[in-house]
């Protein structure tokens, strides 16, 4: 219900404005403000929306998704080849999770047009990754899991690759399979860079 309701508000200028928009991404436009009151409102359903899909593939990960210092502690236990497998996860539910999947595109598309679809989507796919992921590497690194660096710099490294494959998939899904297979390398070596040898 919710997911029918929040595709509405994903098209706050698309609808009336550019239909071909619309349907580009895969969304239908009903009357816009049939089920909420403002921008605001509509805004709002779509994070809670992203946010639930989010924690419950993080759940199914063992994982938090929201508290930085709890999945910190449980990194730090991790091996490799469990880093592997959350890091794939979380890939494969933003990239094929159906909802999330048409968000960051219509977002996308949009982004230009309404500034603040710019600012959700700069929240969603920018500032809260590199927020939670510098908490997590100021964690690792001050508990001698990882050496010791900016953990701000840390996250650019580890997440700005991350986000441009999913990009990339998104783009040219005929090239998933390239794309996921250098997402593995990728999440291997910036262990294998900053791991203390101790912890590896």
């Amino acid at each position: 219900f919710v997911l029918s309701r929040t595709k509405v508000g994903l098209h706050l200028r698309a609808v009336g404005e550019n239909p071909a928009t619309a349907d580009a991404v895969g969304i239908k436009a009903p009357s816009l403000y049939k089920h909420y009151k403002s921008k605001q409102e509509i805004f709002g359903a779509i994070l809670t929306e992203l946010k639930t899909g989010y924690h419950r593939q993080a759940a199914a990960l063992q994982m938090n998704g929201n508290d930085a210092m709890a999945d910190a502690r449980m990194f730090s236990a991790a091996s490799e080849e469990e880093l592997v497998k959350i890091g794939m996860g979380l890939f494969a539910f933003f990239l094929h999770d159906d909802y999330a999947k048409k968000c960051r595109r219509m977002m996308t598309v949009e982004q230009f047009r309404d500034p603040e679809l710019a600012q959700l989507l700069s929240r969603q796919y920018a500032d809260d990754p590199l927020a939670y992921q510098s908490a997590m590497f100021a964690y690792l690194g001050g508990t001698g899991v990882l050496r010791q660096y900016d953990p701000g710099v840390m996250a650019l490294q580890f997440y700005a690759p991350i986000h441009m494959l999913l990009s990339l998939c998104d783009r040219h899904p005929e090239r998933e399979g390239e794309l996921t297979a250098l997402l593995e390398k990728h999440i291997r070596q910036f262990s294998s860079i900053y791991a203390k040898e101790e912890s590896k």
